[in-house]
């Protein structure tokens, strides 16, 4: 039974609140580059593999430390490191304004990647620490939303709309992290560490639980097989689309940031909507059905034409499922295949090594493919991807807690029928 009674909710919605924003800057600063780039690529003389190096640096450097700092949260508490982090990636989005060529832009988005990834596991694992357990998967769900709402959502026509009435794009990545300041100082000022009396210790006579223990559960092993080939999905598509659409389909530039925006807010839907849907019927089918439904959209996506509704809807979709399964996975998945005193290792390694594999090599593997096969056929690369996630979500051990308590709760709901 869960102790509602002494549980802080006020606590809890701020905590939602202030993480879910933070989380949400977190895209914003990472995704505004993809409808950026047809505008930067004239200007800086890049290609289509530069593009794809650019995302995939940021995901493997933001990998390496998510698995890195996951540990540090763990034993020096969250709030330190999610206020330094939170004020290094939003500076460091403005000096991407900054950049004169693809190698400016490299070091800058690698450095960011690194401030982006040890603010991951510290944020899911403090909302999770704040949230009642039946509540977990909904509430991480949402936080890790917001990054579909904000990088994929309203960056593609913020950073259209503004290159209206900005004289070029370097005014966008200034503009951009002045939300991310604000927001770190209100976390600063209102997120708590736990105390250490709250906080699980080993049993007597045992040592604190080593990082490698995380190797011992089969949930963390699957997870991150699994997120490897959703990040390999949606971070392709998210990462090539924008391109696709205006070099291949010849959509204009605000008919192009209409359609992209659909991953953004597909995935505001889905990241909390697949994790809130899998505290009911289970982990396992909610992973197995969004990376089925994720491939059918996917691939009607590519067999459409210039059509920009449809895009849309279809878009939305892909985005509902795909980044609904990484906010699933390294959210209630990650944080229940924890041992105690790991959860920020565990969401920051089944989320870094995603990144590293699935948000990192991905996507410049996406742009050799688009450099000398063509745009087109990274869809079918992202497809791929999609595919054999279905198939390792499989292997997944149930641990959703509505699901396992349910039989001890009616242990006599075959009692009639015997007697009958």
């Amino acid at each position: 039974m869960e102790n509602s009674r002494n549980h802080d909710s006020v606590y809890e919605i701020k905590t939602l609140v202030l993480l879910g924003l933070g989380f949400g800057l977190v895209g914003l600063d990472r995704w505004i580059v993809a409808p950026l780039f047809p505008h930067m690529m004239r200007e800086l003389n890049l290609n289509f593999q530069q593009l794809g190096s650019l995302i995939g640096i940021l995901s493997v450097a933001w990998g390496i430390w998510a698995m890195a700092m996951g540990p540090v949260s763990d034993r020096i508490g969250r709030k330190k490191i999610l206020v330094v982090t939170m004020v290094a990636f939003s500076l460091l989005s403005s000096l991407s304004g900054l950049a004169t060529g693809f190698a400016s832009l490299m070091l800058i988005r690698a450095v960011m990647g690194v401030a982006e990834g040890a603010f991951t596991p510290a944020s899911v694992a403090a909302t999770g620490e704040a949230s009642l357990p039946s509540r977990r998967g909904f509430n991480q769900g949402l936080q890790l939303s917001m990054f579909s709402l904000l990088g994929l959502g309203f960056a593609p026509i913020l950073a259209t709309q503004l290159l209206r009435v900005v004289p070029s794009w370097h005014w966008v990545f200034m503009i951009s992290s002045v939300p991310g300041l604000i927001v770190a100082v209100l976390i600063a000022r209102t997120l708590r560490d736990r105390p250490r009396s709250e906080m699980p210790e080993p049993k007597a006579g045992t040592a604190r639980p080593r990082w490698t223990a995380l190797f011992g559960s089969r949930n963390v092993w699957v997870a991150t097989l699994a997120i490897l080939c959703a990040m390999a999905g949606i971070f392709v598509v998210s990462a090539m689309v924008p391109t696709y659409l205006v070099e291949v389909l010849h959509l204009d530039t605000q008919k192009m940031g209409f359609v992209v925006s659909a991953i953004g807010f597909g995935g505001f839907v889905g990241s909390f909507g697949v994790a809130g849907v899998s505290d009911f019927i289970g982990r396992r089918n909610a992973a197995l059905i969004a990376f089925v439904g994720a491939a059918v959209l996917l691939y009607l996506f590519a067999q459409t034409g210039a059509e920009p509704q449809l895009l849309f809807i279809l878009l939305f979709g892909v985005s509902v499922f795909a980044l609904g399964l990484l906010g699933l996975l390294s959210g209630p998945i990650a944080t229940e295949a924890a041992p105690a005193g790991l959860i920020a290792s565990s969401v920051g390694f089944v989320s870094g090594a995603g990144e590293i594999f699935g948000g990192g090599l991905a996507p410049a593997i996406a742009g050799f493919v688009a450099q000398h096969f063509g745009l087109p056929s990274t869809l079918n690369f992202a497809l791929g991807g999609l595919i054999a996630g279905g198939v390792v979500s499989l292997f997944l051990v149930e641990t959703s807690p509505r699901r396992r308590v349910a039989p001890a709760s009616v242990p006599t709901i075959n009692v009639p029928r015997d007697i009958a």
